[in-house]
Parts: C-alpha cells; structure tokens; sequence
C-alpha cells in the first residue's frame, strides 16, 4: 500500500510540474496591448532537428529552380575557316576574311565548352515523412525565444514568440496602418534591422533583375485569404504566408530556425490541429 501510494504521489507531482511549465504566450490587439494569455498548441513540442531543417531548405530551393541553358547556336553564328598549315600560326578558327578567331571554345569570344543543359536534373529528394519533420521542427523554433533571438531578430523583451495578433490583424487594409501595428506591438526594431541590411549584389546577378539582397525579417501568418497579405507584402524582408502554405523555407530561411513570426488568431487555432 506504501509503494502505490508513494508512485500516486509521484505521479500527481510530475502532472503539476508538466502543467506549471506549460509555456503560455500573449494574445495581442493592434494598439499592442495584452488581451489574454493561451497555451501553446502540443505541435510547438516537438523536437528539434536542424539537420532535417537544413535538407528540408536546401532541397525546396534546388526544386524551385528554372531550368536554364543558352541557345543552340550561341557563338556558332558565324562564317569561319581555318587557314590550315604553312602560316605560322594556330589552325584556330577565324572569321572569314580576318585574322580574329572565333567560334572555337578556345578562343576569347567563342563559344562555351561545355553549357549548363535543360534536361539536366537538379532537383533534390527529400522523405515525405522528413518533410513534415522538418516543418514541424521549424515550426516548433518559431516558439523558442532563445533560438529567434540567435537568428539576428531585434524586438521588444516582453514579446512573446510566436507573435499571435487577433483576428483583426487580417483586416489591415494599407501598409501604413500594417507598420502602425507592428510598432506597437514591438517588432519594429527588426523592420528597421532589414531595411538598414539592404544591399548590392555581388557578381553578375546584378544585371538580371536582382540587383539588391534583402534580409528576411517579420513572417505574416494568415488563416487564409484577406486584405493583410498585400498590406505587409509592401514592407522590405516581409513574406505572407497562409497556413496551409507554410513550408521550411518560410519558417527557416536559409534553413536557419527561429524566424519571427507573427501569426493571426485564427491561423493560430488551425496549426494547433496539426499532428505532432
């Protein structure tokens, strides 16, 4: 009788000490002020994998690439011919009628060696079960104080991560009004953070329609669609995202955890469904 007694109380302790340590965040309104408090949904438990999240990220970028290749003929269209022997010079190609080589590979102005090709297959495999590990591992860092800080965020010390806003939130119809709440809420810092790391690319990309590298700030998390998701897609280092559309890349750019997230009520409520 003394032994189950003894594992009862054990037992009731561990449930106390299980429910006292139940992380609870803040329920926020638009002017920032604190509406009540919920627990966090069993899904934000589950384990950390940055070797999943890492794949995850790299195989999502590798399978969103366009094929690309240079046309057939490229550095082919011109009319060469070789001297051939007895001239003291290289039997390169040379364009008719001049002494400028051409169309050999070898030769500065001619054609690549060996082009990048359409059918080549740069995708990467990933288990649909690791998938969804992964999701819900970058789901569970979003709810990590400790690892949002580490990924370079700047908010406010009495945020609580992940940022859940009322319903309200997807009701913001201008920008304007969408950058009066995240400052009162206290995630301005990082917008301003973003903004400041705004930058020129390196290389040739540049001269391709991505002349300017943006740093990843604040991810907007909706029920679905509403006004909010062309409100806060103005704003630099910005992506909107609805639930069912959540994937690694969003939740962990770069695969790196604990991107700041602000999510809606509603939106909230349906990832708590979600299978841990």
């Amino acid at each position: 009788m003394a032994e189950k007694k003894v594992k009862k109380v054990a037992k009731e302790t561990v449930a106390k000490s299980v429910k006292k340590d139940s992380k609870r965040i803040n329920v926020y309104a638009l002017d920032g002020s604190v509406q009540k408090q919920v627990d966090l949904p069993k899904v934000f438990d589950t384990e950390f994998r940055p070797d999943l999240i890492q794949r995850a990220s790299v195989s999502i970028i590798a399978n969103s690439r366009q094929p690309y290749a240079p046309s057939p003929t490229a550095g082919k269209r011109h009319s060469v011919s070789t001297w051939g022997k007895g001239h003291g010079v290289s039997r390169a190609q040379r364009i008719k009628g001049s002494s400028r080589g051409a169309q050999s590979p070898n030769n500065v102005g001619g054609r690549r060696a060996h082009p990048p090709r359409i059918e080549t297959d740069r995708s990467k495999k990933m288990n649909t079960k690791e998938m969804r590990l992964a999701r819900m591992s970058a789901l569970a860092s979003i709810g990590n104080l400790q690892t949002v800080r580490s990924r370079g965020h700047k908010f406010s010390d009495e945020v609580t991560v992940p940022v859940v806003v009322n319903d309200e939130l997807e009701k913001i119809e201008t920008t304007r009004d969408a950058m009066n709440m995240l400052e009162k809420i206290g995630v301005f810092d990082d917008l301003i953070r973003a903004e400041n790391g705004k930058r020129i690319r390196a290389g040739h990309g540049k001269m391709r329609g991505r002349k300017y590298r943006k740093r990843k700030t604040v991810l907007i998390v909706t029920s679905g669609k509403c006004p909010a998701r062309k409100s806060f897609s103005n704003i630099t280092g910005v992506d909107v995202a609805s639930v069912d559309g959540l994937n690694v890349e969003l939740l962990a750019p770069g695969g790196l955890p604990g991107r700041l997230t602000i999510i809606s009520e509603a939106a909230f409520n349906k990832i708590g469904g979600w299978a841990s």
